[in-house]
């Protein structure tokens, strides 16, 4: 580990202060603590490339979310083989600063769908902070300039899919999960300087979620799940203070909080209660691909199976996928369990079966996490499926194909009483909050280009990231 921390001037440490007093608009993924909830905002319902649109700018490539410090959008990007933090005006659009995260090794990833800048940044209103997982956190002030960093090696993530969970900031601490093959942690550092707080060993050697603040009575914690568990932790102190089984296997998708619950919908291919996806034994596989009768599957016999993630497989990279290789990944997803439950605080130790409210396993999402809004629990799956469970009692409310087709990486996001979900290819629906069943009132135009962010709400606008602009949509006065 090496940080560097400059002095900061008093005048500028005055000045992030008081822009911290303010209430945060959109300081992380999903917004305020990761709720995507932004009541008192009024995006346009109606948008598309030539629908209210306020500004459209170029942007480099990264599937991280936009997050709104002072009064800049920031974003994290890989720009020309380099790792940047880059800031936009917000209200123009124009580029203001970027910062090159000066990473001596690209960690691996799966270029057709992973990213090396793939993390969304968070801010407190004075700082802002980046993690890559190539080369570690890096926090900054509002005009970009570097305060200080947490140096950490390439990370070793499962199948070199690469990094994905995001930084939060609470209370002077950033917060980050690092699941890996090697070592994984969740860890806290002190924002003010970067130093470790706290560290506490995680068994969960693949997840892609980001955790979330949970105000309960024996105080704040950080609930974050991870592979085929959650767990919760106490955030002075790091301890653990209680666990939920039966979570998807390499996890995706994030919790969210709200009045004291906390709510958790996923799902992940190969769990062993989804009959409707489960994977093949090797013995099968062999009988349908092994062409040269070797008892291996090369990359030639296998790819057209695999789709790509020959090499994600390929565990000790000889060029074939051996029995034992395929078991473990057969092991690995039957660890999983795929449900949207409800906890209520105040447990400790495995809480499985103690503290859970209600528990379902309809219209789970994969990568795009669920909200907590107008009293329900409102989650999208591929193919625009969209789920709406009573958030206190877990009776379904409705499930119908209300947005549009496609797949969803996007999590919905909420102001004024409407939910907006974005497909991967940039079409947004826009459905009335809190309905007995999906009130559509908007199915926008795509945008044309892959859409992977969850979308930032401010300023009466939605800010959206395709993969290679940056929109601003507001009504126009």
């Amino acid at each position: 580990m090496n940080l560097f921390i400059p002095q900061i001037s008093v005048g500028a440490f005055i000045s992030g202060g008081l822009a911290a007093d303010k209430p945060l608009a959109w300081p992380q993924f999903r917004g305020p603590n990761g709720s995507g909830v932004a009541d008192g905002q009024k995006p346009p319902v109606e948008l598309g490339p030539d629908k209210n649109v306020k500004w459209k700018i170029p942007a480099p490539s990264g599937p991280s979310s936009p997050i709104v410090a002072g009064d800049k959008l920031v974003i994290t990007a890989f720009d020309g083989g380099k790792l940047y933090t880059i800031a936009y005006d917000r209200a123009a659009g124009k580029e203001a600063w970027r910062t090159d995260a000066l990473a001596k090794q690209l960690e691996p990833y799966y270029k057709p769908e992973g990213s090396p800048a793939a993390s969304t940044p968070a801010t407190d209103g004075r700082r802002i902070v980046s993690y890559f997982g190539s080369c570690g956190v890096i926090c900054y002030n509002l005009s970009g300039k570097e305060l200080w960093r947490h140096e950490m090696p390439p990370a070793a993530t499962a199948g070199d899919f690469g990094s994905g969970a995001s930084p939060i900031m609470v209370d002077g601490m950033v917060i980050l999960v690092r699941d890996e093959t090697k070592g994984p942690k969740i860890l806290a550092l002190d924002a003010s300087s970067g130093s470790l707080k706290w560290e506490q060993k995680r068994q969960s050697k693949v997840s892609y979620c980001t955790p979330v603040v949970w105000n309960t009575p024996a105080g704040k914690q950080i609930a974050a799940a991870g592979h085929a568990r959650m767990i919760g932790y106490d955030l002075k102190t790091g301890a653990e203070k209680w666990s939920v089984s039966g979570m998807p296997s390499g996890c995706c998708t994030s919790p969210v909080t709200s009045e004291g619950t906390l709510f958790f919908a996923g799902w992940s291919p190969g769990g062993a209660d989804d009959k409707s996806m489960q994977m093949p034994t090797f013995d099968a596989m062999l009988k349908d691909l092994d062409k040269d009768g070797d008892g291996a599957l090369s990359r030639e016999e296998a790819e057209k199976a695999l789709q790509g993630f020959f090499d994600n497989q390929d565990a000790n990279k000889d060029g074939k996928i051996t029995r034992d290789e395929w078991d473990a990944i057969l092991k690995f997803m039957s660890e999983g369990k795929n449900s949207a439950f409800a906890l209520k605080a105040g447990g400790s130790g495995d809480v499985t079966t103690s503290h859970l409210l209600w528990m379902k396993t309809k219209g789970l999402p994969y990568i795009s996490s669920a909200i907590v809004y107008r009293g329900q629990y409102v989650m999208v799956k591929d193919g625009g499926i969209v789920t709406a469970y009573d958030a206190k009692t877990g009776a379904e409310v409705y499930q119908e194909r209300a947005a549009a087709e496609g797949k969803y990486y996007s999590s919905p996001v909420a102001a004024n009483g409407l939910i907006y979900f974005t497909s991967l290819d940039g079409a947004i629906t826009v459905v009335k909050a809190g309905s007995d069943k999906p009130e559509v009132l908007a199915t926008n135009p795509k945008l044309g280009e892959r859409t992977a962010a969850t979308p930032a709400i401010a300023d009466n606008a939605l800010f959206v990231r395709t993969d290679k602009h940056l929109y601003a949509f507001a009504e126009k006065k």
